[in-house]
């Protein structure tokens, strides 16, 4: 039985698992997750980075599984968000007009099955001796798309945005207080401790809600997670390929934002290079 929930919450879920190259066997995946999520109430669910296809290096092969926004994965999401009655959001390896590269795109979807925004990542994973650019075209700056749910206003970012505070304060700028962030965090040598930190560092500086989606291991770090305004990691799903549920509040944000003015202390703005 679905829990009742206080006036102006609502439920969300992070669903990690762990992508494979073969894109029908992903949405096979995400259809079990969200079935999941919904029957613990979620109205939302964020699927990792690269939801519909991912090998473990970079290469022509996502090229070639590359899809347009109306492919057939797509398409499955748009039909599973209708048939589940929930907003989904997934990481699309994206097909462009370039015969060598293709873009890492968020793509959010409506329980009519409409699509209510896109994000193509800005900031390529350009470090820790990987090289996304050489593979993946970088999003143009752009402002950002936004889209209502429950009362919020959400902002979508992806993975190594995390380390650029800027990507998230310019969604916040924009009026977004509950921000996705999909992502493909590689493991590796304190990578853990990065992720936490950031993804929590995010949510504080900010005061919003921010869900990040992460890759179960053995490659991903795992650890998706809710976390509040206050920095509170309200929902975990750990090392497994599991969702985690927790119920949000625009209240919650207001009421942080009474006790920590931090947005309406600062006095610098955010401009792109």
């Amino acid at each position: 039985m679905q829990a009742e929930h206080a006036k102006g919450e609502i439920a969300i879920a992070v669903a990690q698992f762990a992508p494979v190259d073969d894109t029908v066997e992903n949405l096979r995946t995400i259809r079990v997750l969200s079935q999941a999520a919904v029957s613990r109430g979620a109205k939302l669910v964020v699927f990792p980075e690269y939801a519909s296809y991912f090998a473990s290096a970079l290469g022509q092969g996502f090229v070639d599984a590359a899809q347009p926004l109306d492919g057939a994965f797509i398409t499955g999401i748009r039909a599973l968000a209708g048939e589940l009655d929930v907003h989904l959001v997934v990481g699309l390896v994206e097909r462009i007009d370039e015969p060598s590269r293709f873009s890492n795109t968020l793509v959010a979807v409506s329980p009519r099955g409409d699509i209510l925004a896109t994000y193509r990542k800005l900031h390529l994973y350009d470090a820790f001796g990987e090289t996304e650019s050489a593979w993946v075209r970088p999003g143009v700056v752009a402002p950002p798309e936004t889209f209502a749910f429950g009362g919020f206003t959400v902002g979508l970012q992806t993975c190594y945005d995390l380390r650029f505070p800027e990507v998230t304060r310019r969604l916040v700028d924009a009026g977004a207080d509950l921000v996705l962030v999909p992502s493909e965090w590689v493991r590796g040598p304190l990578k853990e401790q990065h992720w936490r930190t950031l993804v929590t560092a995010r949510a504080l500086e900010n005061t919003v809600y921010l869900a990040a989606a992460d890759h179960a291991p053995p490659i991903g770090v795992g650890n998706s997670m809710i976390v509040d305004p206050m920095g509170v990691e309200v929902a975990t799903v750990g090392e497994l390929v599991d969702v985690a549920v927790a119920t949000i509040n625009p209240g919650r944000v207001a009421a942080v934002r009474t006790i920590n003015p931090a947005l309406a202390l600062r006095r610098f703005t955010v401009i792109p290079r």
